[in-house]
């Protein structure tokens, strides 16, 4: 069965589609109102291996907060759902990527509990029509959604553009580890039996 989910959702500051699948990869287009977001999310799905699709029609003449945050709860709902159970998946995955200068980390576990943990200091505080202070509430939002433990490090870097895309790189490569299939393991990875409650 191919793991996938799909979310409309519309607000009064919003109207957002997206479409998510763990296991079929084709390079869907971003549209979100921000340059650099549709980048990073365009690095999410090719670093990811998964398939991706991303609109939304925002209030972006106040700026991009509605709209990144609005992003991030239906990608995080559509992985949640995507991954149904979690049976026979790895469930944790990490990765440290070198971005230029900068060095990032992200360590995540599809636990069914939400955490984060974000120590990413950036220097600039904005790029193109995105406050770079948006990416820690991007993956706040996600996190929760999508009910997962995640901790993103820069562990050095200057240039905030190759800080940024490092962090998404490393996200991706850390989920494309946690949903895979595990080796070893064949039911749930838990010793609770289950890891949606």
């Amino acid at each position: 069965m191919i793991r996938k989910a799909s979310i409309e959702r519309k607000t009064s500051e919003t109207e957002i589609r997206v479409s998510l699948n763990l296991d079929e990869y084709t390079r869907g287009k971003m549209d979100t109102g921000s340059g650099f977001l549709d980048h990073m999310l365009d690095l999410f799905q090719v670093h990811s291996g998964i398939g991706l699709e991303v609109y939304c029609k925002g209030d972006i003449y106040i700026d991009m907060h509605h709209s990144c945050e609005d992003i991030a709860i239906a990608m995080g709902q559509c992985m949640q759902e995507a991954l149904g159970d979690k049976k026979g998946i790895e469930r944790y995955g990490f990765y440290t990527v070198p971005m230029d200068e900068a060095l990032c980390r992200a360590v995540l576990d599809f636990s069914g509990r939400f955490a984060l943990e974000y120590h990413v200091p950036l220097q600039q505080n904005q790029i193109g029509n995105l406050d770079t202070e948006m990416i820690e509430h991007f993956f706040y939002s996600f996190a929760e959604n999508a009910r997962m433990n995640l901790h993103l490090d820069l562990l050095r870097g200057k240039n905030t553009h190759h800080c940024i895309e490092g962090i998404f790189k490393a996200f991706a490569r850390a989920t494309a580890m946690a949903i895979s299939p595990s080796l070893r393991l064949k039911g749930v990875p838990s010793s609770k039996g289950t890891l949606n409650k």
